[in-house]
């Protein structure tokens, strides 16, 4: 299966941000894509985290999702919305004191008919502080509750089942164990890494849940300096069961794309099947 990720460089305006995600997801049809796998946050990267607040869309109706599901069904692909907010419902954040308003940080996956398969909601939410650089998404974010597998019958016959997770949960190596014995073939990460952290760990994490799990990993990144001052890692790329790095973009926005084998999975799994060898 042709896998492609989305790298970009989101800024503060939402339109001229779907504008730009509409003509890199051209490209990854144009390139014989059928899955395409858009960047955390790729709808803004505002300046403030209460930003995320004024788009929040219920789910199923609303602009951004609009988009996603026009622009499956036009290009003809299995698209993933990396995420955007969505609303959270008013009883789940009733007795949050002094924060009446939050937001869940959502990847929702459209059929290539323009119908929403799957959601998943961002478990576990980030928390950095170095020096004059300070984050804490729980702020004005809802943390999910589940994980979100879905089923692409794709056109090399193969049915693949793939795992969502976003950015942050690639510390968490419970949860795409979670998927390995759903049996996951495919583990999606639509990130916004610090440039700070991802420096040093982004690459050795994905690389980890590959290679543990043995399954394919896709990663679409946020990558450059942002209009709110933020600077992203980038380093979108797609990793293969044994822990080798397919294709990969360092910087800016563009397209990664590679060939996903699932006859090389199953080789993979069969000449070292430590998935059925787990004691604890």
């Amino acid at each position: 299966m042709k896998v492609a990720v989305v790298q970009m460089v989101s800024g503060i305006d939402l339109d001229a941000n779907l504008e730009a995600a509409h003509g890199l997801l051209g490209q990854a049809a144009r390139q014989g894509a059928e899955l395409v796998v858009l960047p955390e946050y790729f709808c803004l990267m505002g300046q403030r985290d209460t930003d995320k607040l004024a788009i929040g869309e219920e789910f199923g109706t609303g602009p951004v999702q609009r988009f996603l599901a026009d622009t499956a069904r036009e290009l003809g692909l299995w698209l993933v919305g990396g995420t955007l907010p969505l609303a959270v419902p008013p009883a789940t954040v009733m007795d949050i004191p002094d924060q009446p308003l939050r937001v869940y940080n959502s990847s929702l996956v459209y059929s290539s008919t323009g119908q929403c398969v799957a959601r998943y909601d961002k478990i576990h939410l980030f928390r950095f502080q170095h020096g004059a650089e300070s984050y804490d998404e729980s702020r004005v974010l809802c943390a999910g509750q589940q994980p979100a597998l879905f089923e692409l019958p794709s056109r090399d016959g193969h049915v693949w089942r793939i795992g969502l997770s976003i950015c942050y949960d690639l510390r968490f190596a419970e949860l795409y164990r979670t998927y390995a014995g759903a049996g996951a073939d495919l583990l999606l990460v639509p990130s916004a890494f610090t440039f700070t952290t991802g420096e040093c760990h982004w690459e050795v994490l994905l690389r980890a849940r590959a290679i543990e799990n043995l399954a394919f990993v896709a990663a679409a990144a946020q990558a450059g300096l942002h209009a709110n001052g933020r600077r992203t890692w980038g380093h979108s790329m797609l990793v293969d069961p044994w822990g080798a790095v397919q294709a990969e973009l360092a910087q800016g926005a563009g397209v990664v794309l590679a060939d996903l084998s699932i006859e090389r999975l199953k080789l993979l799994r069969g000449q070292l099947p430590a998935l059925s060898h787990r004691v604890l």
